[in-house]
C-alpha cells in the first residue's frame, strides 16, 4: 500500500529540519515527485478552491498590473493569476518545483522563478499590485513565521492588495477534543508539522500601519471539511 503523502512529507520535513534545514526538503519532495516516488500533498493538478471563489467573487482584472505566486510550486495558482491578465511571477525555492512549473505550462504567460521568500530580491519590495501566499508560511517552522510574514508583505505595492489562504489552527478555547492528537506533540501539544497552522493572531500579523485587513473568513477546506481554513484579504494605503 502507497505510504500517505502527508507522512512521506513530513518524514522528509523532520529529516531537514534534524540537517537545521528548514526549507531543504521542499527540494527533496519536489524532486521525489518529480521521480514518481512521493506525491506532493497540496498539488492538486488545479488552482486552489479559494482562490478560485476569490477571484470569481471580486473579478480582478489585472490588465497592466503585476503579481507574485508565493510558493508557486507547479504553477496551478499563477496559471490562473496569469489569466485574469496580471504580468504574473511565481516563485519557488525549489528548482524541481519550477522545472515541473514549466513542463506542465508550456507557452505560459507566468515567469516562473527559483527564489527564497525569506531573503527575495530586493527589486521585489512593494513591486506588486496582487500577492497570492497560500500555504507557505504555514510549511515553516513557528518561529521562522514571523521572518516569512514580513517578507510576504513587503511584496505589496501602494494600493496592492494581499491574498492569503492557510490551514486555521482551532482557537485557544476550542476543547481538546476538536484538535487531531495524531498531529501533536504530546507533551507540548504543538502540531508536529508541517503544516504549522495558523493562529487568528498570526493571520492578524500580516498587517503593518498601512497594509489592512479588510476581510477574513475562516470556513471548512473545500476538500477536507474537518479541516478549517483562513481566507484573508488585505490592502495597502
Amino acid at each position: 500500500m502507497p505510504e500517505d503523502p502527508d507522512v512521506v512529507s513530513r518524514r522528509l520535513a523532520r529529516e531537514s529540519l534534524d540537517r537545521d534545514d528548514a526549507t531543504g526538503w521542499f527540494e527533496d519532495l519536489y524532486a521525489a515527485a518529480a521521480d514518481g516516488e512521493a506525491v506532493v500533498p497540496w498539488d492538486r493538478g488545479t488552482a486552489h478552491q479559494l482562490l478560485v471563489d476569490w477571484i470569481d467573487e471580486s473579478q480582478p482584472d489585472g490588465t497592466g498590473k503585476t503579481a507574485v505566486v508565493v510558493g508557486a510550486g507547479t504553477g496551478w495558482d499563477a496559471e490562473l493569476v496569469a489569466d485574469r491578465g496580471y504580468d504574473t511571477t511565481a516563485f519557488d525555492i525549489s528548482p524541481s518545483a519550477i522545472e515541473t512549473a514549466h513542463r506542465n505550462h508550456p507557452g505560459s504567460r507566468a515567469h516562473y522563478l527559483v527564489a527564497d521568500l525569506l531573503n527575495p530580491p530586493a527589486d521585489w519590495h512593494q513591486a506588486f499590485d496582487l500577492v497570492v501566499e497560500i500555504y507557505t508560511v504555514q510549511a515553516l517552522p513557528r518561529p521562522l513565521q514571523p521572518t516569512a510574514i514580513h517578507q510576504v508583505t513587503s511584496l505589496v505595492a501602494p494600493g496592492g492588495t494581499l491574498l492569503v489562504i492557510a490551514a486555521a489552527a482551532p482557537d485557544a478555547a476550542a476543547a481538546p477534543s476538536d484538535t487531531p492528537t495524531s498531529d501533536a506533540d504530546p507533551q507540548s501539544g504543538e502540531p508536529q508539522g508541517p503544516p504549522w497552522p495558523l493562529t487568528r493572531a498570526t493571520i492578524q500579523s500580516f498587517t503593518t500601519p498601512d497594509l489592512h485587513l479588510i476581510q477574513l473568513d475562516r470556513a471548512p477546506s473545500p476538500t477536507t471539511p474537518s479541516i478549517l481554513r483562513w481566507r484573508a484579504e488585505y490592502l495597502r494605503d
